[in-house]
């Protein structure tokens, strides 16, 4: 299993937890490809940690569909899947649109500064054909009213499910298809200014809809287990046989 050169990534503190977003963001920017068989001693020396916070990683990441294991054969990255990518979307989209409607009462004139702020990034970044800054601004625009809404059930359910949208959101914003949301996201902020919360919550769940036309046309739907490879050597619990250098 190829991983990045880059070594001792995660601190001593919160091992679990920073193992598990490293693991994260490495298979949602596509540097742990779908498919790609996962090994813990190399994960474990790519972060700098022992096995055991890699493990309860993968064991978390496995319970957000992004991580597929077999018991005693391997482990892997789950293939793009459309059909838990719809479930996802539309779990996602809900949690956003309450948030807004928790959020929107109290929203203060920083917090609609700070959505202003992320989607001029958002459209810069897409300008720059930049899909991580793009990302990034997206999640920081959203993020304001989530964190306002100060509801710690929706942020838990965001943080389970987001991650399975954003492999196919770097694919709607690396074409034009991801333009529209610049729009759309002042939209939601001139709602929000003069205090609709009905239609800021419309306009926020008709935001996060603009996936479903990826979701239905961009990916082939793939089964939860594909064929497994032939294993080529001893396997190391939750991974698979140990590779040779990259």
């Amino acid at each position: 299993m190829p991983v990045p050169q880059a070594r001792g990534l995660v601190t001593k503190s919160l091992l679990r937890d920073n193992a598990y977003r490293a693991i994260r963001d490495a298979i949602v920017d596509g540097t742990l490809a779908p498919g790609e068989r996962l090994n813990d001693i190399d994960l474990a020396a790519w972060l700098g940690v022992s096995r055991t916070p890699v493990r309860e990683a993968l064991a978390r990441l496995e319970q957000a569909g992004l991580v597929q294991s077999k018991p005693g054969s391997h482990t892997r990255v789950s293939p793009l899947d459309v059909r838990a990518a719809r479930s996802a979307q539309s779990v996602t989209a809900a949690m956003h649109e309450l948030a807004v409607r928790e959020a929107l009462p109290n929203l203060s004139a920083a917090e609609l500064g700070a959505m202003r702020q992320a989607n001029v990034r958002f459209a810069e970044a897409l300008r720059r054909n930049d899909v991580d800054a793009a990302i990034a601004a997206d999640d920081d625009f959203h993020g304001v009213a989530v964190a306002a809404c100060a509801n710690h059930a929706v942020r838990t359910v965001l943080e389970q499910f987001t991650p399975v949208l954003r492999r196919l959101e770097r694919l709607r914003f690396s074409s034009l298809g991801g333009r529209s949301s610049v729009g759309q996201h002042d939209r939601i902020i001139a709602l929000c200014e003069v205090g609709d919360v009905e239609g800021a919550a419309a306009a926020t769940r008709a935001n996060w809809q603009t996936l479903v036309p990826l979701l239905d046309t961009g990916l082939p739907d793939a089964g939860p287990e594909a064929e497994a490879e032939p294993e080529t050597g001893t396997g190391t619990g939750t991974g698979g046989p140990t590779p040779g250098p990259a």
